[in-house]
C-alpha cells in the first residue's frame, strides 16, 4: 500500500476513535511513516480531513453500487448497503463535516453526488418494486446510519458496535413494505440534510 493510502486509513481509524482532533504524530505512527511523510502529503489537518472525508464517501458509494449491480431483490440491496455503510462508522466522521469545512469543494461534491445519486437509485428500485414503504426517504436512512453510527459521549467505540447492526435491522424492518403505521412528520430527504448539513 502507498504512503497516502496508509495514512488515510490510520487517519480515518484515529478520526473514528478520537474525533477529527486525533493526534497528527499518532496518524503518522499508525500508518508507519515519519511526520515529514505525512505533511508532504497533507501539508495541514484540513487537507487530511477532506481526504478521508472524500475516502469514506467513495467506499460507501461503492458498497451502494455493488449492491444494486449485484442484488437481485431490490430491498435485499438496500439492506446489504445499509450495513455496510455502518460498518465504515459513517456516524463517527459527521462532526468533521461542520465548522469550516468546505462542503463545495470539487472533489468533495463529486464524492457526494456519486453517494448520493447510487442511495437515491437503492431507494427508487425497492420503491417502484414496491419493496419500500412510500412514506420513507432516502435521508431516512442516511439520518440513522449516522446516529447509530456515532459514539456515545464517553464509549469507545466497540461497546456500541455490539448492537449498530442489531438496531439497524430494526429499523430497515420498519422501511420494508407494507408499513404498519402511519410515520410521524414528512420524509428526509438528501436535500434536507444538505441543507442541514451547512454551517
Amino acid at each position: 500500500m502507498r504512503n497516502r493510502e496508509r495514512i488515510v486509513a490510520a487517519a480515518r481509524e484515529a478520526f473514528v476513535e478520537s474525533g477529527a482532533e486525533a493526534a497528527l504524530d499518532e496518524i503518522a505512527r499508525r500508518a508507519g511513516v515519519g511526520n515529514a511523510t505525512l505533511y508532504r502529503h497533507f501539508p495541514d489537518r484540513t487537507a487530511l480531513v477532506r481526504e478521508v472525508v472524500v475516502h469514506v464517501m467513495a467506499r460507501v458509494a461503492q458498497s451502494a453500487e455493488r449492491a444494486a449491480a449485484e442484488e437481485a431483490d431490490p430491498f435485499a440491496a438496500l439492506r446489504r448497503f445499509a450495513h455496510e455503510a455502518a460498518d465504515e462508522r459513517v456516524g463517527a466522521l459527521c462532526p468533521m463535516l461542520s465548522g469550516a469545512f468546505d462542503h463545495d469543494e470539487p472533489g468533495v461534491a463529486a464524492a457526494r453526488d456519486r453517494l448520493e445519486g447510487a442511495v437515491e437509485g437503492l431507494f427508487a428500485r425497492a420503491r417502484t418494486a414496491g419493496r419500500l414503504r412510500p412514506d420513507a426517504a432516502a435521508g431516512d436512512l442516511l439520518t440513522a446510519l449516522s446516529q447509530l453510527t456515532r459514539p456515545l459521549p464517553g464509549t469507545a467505540c466497540p461497546a456500541n458496535d455490539r448492537f449498530v447492526h442489531r438496531h439497524l435491522q430494526l429499523l430497515l424492518d420498519g422501511l420494508e413494505a407494507p408499513g404498519r403505521s402511519r410515520l410521524p412528520g414528512v420524509p428526509v430527504t438528501l436535500e434536507d440534510l444538505r441543507k442541514r448539513g451547512r454551517p
